[in-house]
């Protein structure tokens, strides 16, 4: 079964709660390099993501969204 935008972003931000690089989120998140890189542009343009470091950490607007998402899946 296909994951929605949503559910990949979810994902995405919740390995990155308390701080994940790039390789550790295409593991857990399971998604190839190049959707994540997409991704992680399109959370940090949204202010949902932030890169300090080599690292991608949520940010709290990230939390928020992350809670709502994970709340909305049926």
């Amino acid at each position: 079964m296909r994951r929605s935008k949503t559910d990949i972003a979810e994902e995405i931000l919740k390995v990155a709660m308390n701080g994940a690089n790039k390789t550790h989120i295409v593991n857990e998140a399971n998604v190839n390099f190049n959707i994540a890189s997409r991704y992680l542009e399109m959370l940090n343009d949204k202010e949902l993501i932030r890169h300090e470091n080599g690292f991608f950490i949520t940010t709290d607007k990230g939390k928020v969204f992350q809670e709502i998402a994970k709340e909305l899946k049926l």
